[in-house]
């Protein structure tokens, strides 16, 4: 994998940048979690909440099946289920995040499936819910390009006039063939248009990739960081694909049409893709896990800090960081 052995003149060591830089100098990346330190003044965390939504490309409205690699069990916290009321996933998810990392802020992450594919009356009920706790400083909601309603958009705006608000949009890929062949149901165009519709509404975007589909190339994938560079994004999420039960991903890896990239293509490509990142964007996620009962491949065995690591360290390895490859 290339690395920026012929890096630009005007690249320095992250150590010698102003201590006022975005990059951390340590991680060598725009951190979320600095960000939000910086921001809010102390430690933040997310708080997974399941509202109880679907998605229009499982009821029939864009498609059904879902994605080929969806299945929400894989990253949701036992204590999120639709079952049990919001605060009570909420205080669960809080007490949490107080124990284990000395939070003392949270945002309210609505992630399963399409957290704006309800009325407009419905949204508003569930996020105000979300803001009420005096310890929650904002919302982030998870959701699709081709989902975000007018009604839904102007929602969102009157929020972040006095709270912290974040659109997570879910692209994975920049490619229309990659995205029809994982049954996606919306396309690059349909992305673009709604980060336009979105930019300038007060509350930040991230985008949500992911790396390694069949037939993907590491040189076509990196240009989704040109991409990114070019909209008004303020974030991103990334990880590897991977099987889970009860996916038809799943059911293609044992049938020999998926064949997972290894663990030190993922940690170069991703070291890679942040080198094309710039500096202005936070980095939220470097990767994807799933319970091991339902983990079908890679199985990495690695926790969501270890993965960080070995992309930063690889960084570190070739004395890069998260931009030096910006023009």
């Amino acid at each position: 994998m290339d690395t920026c052995v012929n890096e630009p003149t005007s690249c320095k060591e992250p150590q010698e940048v102003d201590p006022n830089a975005l990059i951390h100098p340590e991680l060598r990346i725009h951190s979320y979690g600095s960000y939000l330190r910086r921001r809010f003044g102390c430690r933040v965390s997310k708080v997974n909440v399941d509202a109880g939504f679907t998605c229009p490309n499982r009821d029939g409205s864009k498609g059904t099946g879902g994605c080929i690699y969806c299945n929400n069990v894989s990253f949701s916290p036992k204590d999120t289920q639709s079952v049990i009321p919001l605060e009570e996933q909420l205080a669960a998810g809080m007490a949490h995040h107080r124990q284990r990392l000395g939070s003392e802020k949270f945002i309210v992450y609505f992630q399963k499936y399409t957290n704006t594919y309800a009325s407009v009356d419905v949204l508003a009920d569930l996020y105000r819910r979300a803001l009420s706790h005096p310890d929650v400083v904002g919302i982030s909601v998870g959701t699709r390009p081709d989902a975000l309603s007018e009604e839904a958009l102007g929602l969102l705006t009157e929020i972040a006039r006095t709270r912290y608000v974040c659109l997570e949009l879910g692209l994975q890929s920049m490619d229309d063939d990659i995205l029809s062949r994982i049954n996606r149901g919306h396309t690059l165009d349909e992305f673009l248009e709604t980060v336009q519709r979105a930019a300038g509404h007060g509350f930040e975007i991230c985008v949500h990739l992911i790396y390694g589909f069949p037939g993907e190339l590491a040189e076509e994938f990196l240009k989704t960081a040109d991409l990114i560079a070019s909209l008004p994004v303020d974030s991103i999420k990334l990880h590897q694909l991977h099987a889970v039960e009860g996916t038809e991903l799943a059911g293609m890896y044992r049938r020999g049409e998926f064949i997972p990239v290894s663990l030190q293509e993922y940690v170069a490509t991703a070291a890679d893709f942040l080198e094309r990142l710039p500096a202005r964007v936070t980095v939220q996620r470097l990767y994807g896990s799933a319970p091991l009962a339902i983990s079908v491949a890679p199985r990495w065995g690695l926790k969501n800090n270890q993965m960080w690591y070995a992309v930063i360290n690889e960084l570190r390895r070739r004395g890069t960081w998260q931009g030096c490859r910006v023009e």
